[in-house]
């Protein structure tokens, strides 16, 4: 059974430029983003709040540095 929503033009535009393919509904474009933001459960939301909290207080390694003390 199919519905009928109503969005913005914006929306709707950011949809369009969210298809993996040119025929790709929005109907598949929203149940993508719906079924991304299920997966992402109380502890991987936690886990990434304190990553961030880390890099705001400089607590991470770059990819040169890390790559400097590896010799690479």
């Amino acid at each position: 059974m199919n519905t009928t929503i109503q969005i913005s033009v914006n929306l709707k535009h950011t949809l369009e430029k969210l298809k993996l393919y040119e025929r790709e509904t929005y109907g598949d474009i929203i149940g993508r983003l719906v079924e991304d933001e299920l997966e992402l459960n109380e502890q991987t939301k936690k886990e990434i709040a304190l990553a961030r909290e880390q890099i705001k207080k400089g607590k991470f390694t770059t990819h040169e540095k890390l790559k400097q003390e590896l010799g690479l």
